[in-house]
C-alpha cells in the first residue's frame, strides 16, 4: 500500500471504531447524557467520544503488530497450513483462558456456564468474519482471520475484562470488533489496485 491508503486505512478506523464506540457508551447512559446536553455540559460525552476513540488506536496497534507476527509465523514454519495449525491450537488456549481466569476472578458461588457466553459469542462473531475474509480472497485466510479477530481482539480487550463491569466490558469491545473488522476487510480491497495495475505492466513489457 502506498502513504495515502495508509492514512485512509488510520483515518477511517479511527472514525468508525470512535462513532461505534461513542454511540454503545452513550445508548448504555442516555439518560445521564441527555440531562448534561440539556444543561450545556459536555465533559461526559466529551470523555465517551474519547475513551472510544482510545479503544480504537489499540484496535490499530494490534492490526499492525499482527501483520507482523503473521509474517513471522509464516518465516518460522515455512507453511501456511502449519501455521495455521499452530494458530487454531492458540484460539483454543485463548478461549480457555477467557473462560476459566474470569470464572476464577469473579465467580461468587456461580456456575460456570455463564462465562461460555462472552467467549462463545466472540467466537461466534469471528467465524462469521473469517467466512467473509475467505470469501473475497482465499479459503486460506478463514484461519488468520479468526485467529485476528478472537486472539488479537482479546489482548487488546485484557484492560477491560480484568473488570468485571458490563458497561466497561461493552463499551471496549465495540469499538475493537468495528475497527478490528473493518480493517480485515478493508486491507484486500486497499492492496488490489495496485496488484491488478502491476498485473497490467506485466502485460505490457
Amino acid at each position: 500500500m502506498n502513504t495515502r491508503k495508509v492514512v485512509y486505512l488510520f483515518y477511517t478506523t479511527l472514525l468508525l471504531g470512535t462513532f461505534s464506540g461513542a454511540l454503545v457508551g452513550f445508548l448504555l447512559d442516555w439518560r445521564t447524557h441527555i440531562n448534561d446536553l440539556a444543561n450545556l455540559q459536555f465533559g461526559g460525552i466529551i470523555m465517551v467520544i474519547i475513551t472510544a476513540s482510545i479503544w480504537a488506536v489499540i484496535a490499530q496497534m494490534g492490526f499492525f503488530a499482527y501483520l507482523t507476527i503473521h509474517r513471522f509465523g509464516l518465516g518460522i514454519f515455512k507453511s501456511v497450513q502449519l501455521w495455521n495449525r499452530v494458530q487454531v491450537i492458540i484460539i483454543a488456549f485463548v478461549l480457555f483462558d477467557l473462560v476459566i481466569f474470569r470464572y476464577w476472578a469473579f465467580a461468587e458461588g456461580e456456575g460456570i456456564w455463564g462465562y461460555l457466553i462472552m467467549p462463545g459469542l466472540l467466537l461466534g462473531y469471528g467465524l462469521i468474519v473469517a467466512s467473509i475474509k475467505s470469501k473475497e480472497t482465499n479459503r486460506l485466510a478463514f484461519i488468520p482471520a479468526l485467529f485476528f479477530i478472537v486472539v488479537v481482539t482479546t489482548i487488546e480487550w485484557i484492560p477491560a475484562l480484568q473488570q468485571n463491569d458490563f458497561t466497561f466490558l461493552t463499551t471496549s469491545i465495540v469499538p475493537l470488533l468495528v475497527a478490528n473488522t473493518w480493517q480485515l476487510l478493508v486491507l484486500h480491497r486497499l492492496q488490489e489496485p495496485a496488484s491488478k495495475s502491476d498485473g497490467k505492466n506485466n502485460k505490457t513489457k
